[in-house]
């Protein structure tokens, strides 16, 4: 792995306390970027596109990850209606990391979007979520167990299949694999131009990828980062997007060479 490790925009959530509103990203998320992803993950504070420069911060960087929350996507953004048991909401998070997708999209820049991120995901392209799945019929219960011990919480024990052919397929291979999805919101309408790479037994989309994308563009419901050290699968997932990122970073040297 080359020492020179290009940078990933990784955007904030927006939390409030001691007295004070922080913008902050889960360490597990940023652990695996550093130590299996071969990255230097940079902290986007979510103030929204009006008042930061997403384009200069994709200027600057080699790929985008967007990752899980506690928080879920606000409902107008896909057309429904918010209620608080739906909640908690982060407009912040909202209006910074899904501008950064489109953006990311459309300008061929690696994307990793993980839980919270594939459900953004879908909705930057015109999707909708479905909430609150566990009380729909023939749904499994999705969220993560009652415990104190997030090993526990976030344990390998949910089996998702993997279509043939499809990029996910081609990180993993393609049939069953072992997981840790831990959700209670989940892809509803896909979006345009999604297409789906893996689902659950009882049918809920698991993983997606932008078709016909330009770079690397893939997005899973589950925890890769939880167990990124130790799981193969998990492993896999980030060394992928490092990979893409580290490409992506090469051919910018290459035109910047060209061009000089």
């Amino acid at each position: 792995m080359s020492k020179i490790k290009p940078l990933v925009a990784v955007p904030s959530d927006v939390r409030e306390f001691d007295n004070y509103i922080w913008h902050g990203v889960p360490e597990p998320y940023l652990q695996a970027a550093i130590d299996v992803a071969g990255v230097t993950p940079l902290s986007v504070t979510s103030f929204g596109a009006e008042h930061i420069d997403i384009g200069r911060i994709l200027d600057a960087v080699d790929g985008v990850m967007v990752t899980g929350s506690k928080s879920n996507v606000h409902p107008s953004l896909y057309g429904e209606e918010a209620i608080e048991a739906n909640g908690p909401y982060d407009a912040g998070r909202d209006a910074t990391s899904i501008p950064l997708i489109r953006q990311a999209i459309a300008r061929a820049i690696p994307l990793l979007c993980i839980c919270r991120g594939i459900q953004e995901l879908n909705v930057a392209v015109g999707g909708t979520l479905a909430t609150e799945i566990q009380e729909q019929d023939g749904i499994d219960d999705h969220r993560a167990i009652e415990s104190g011990s997030q090993d526990e919480r976030f344990a390998i024990k949910q089996k998702v299949v993997v279509n043939e052919g499809s990029c996910l397929a081609g990180i993993l291979g393609p049939g069953e694999h072992m997981i840790n999805s831990l959700h209670r919101q989940a892809i509803g309408k896909l979006g345009d131009g999604l297409s789906v790479e893996a689902v659950a037994p009882d049918g809920i989309v698991e993983a997606v990828s932008v078709a016909n994308a330009k770079a690397f563009a893939l997005g899973v419901q589950w925890h890769p980062e939880y167990w990124a050290m130790s799981d193969e699968p998990s492993k896999r997932i980030f060394e992928a997007f490092g990979k893409a990122v580290r490409d992506h970073a090469g051919s910018n040297t290459k035109a910047r060479i060209a061009a000089e």
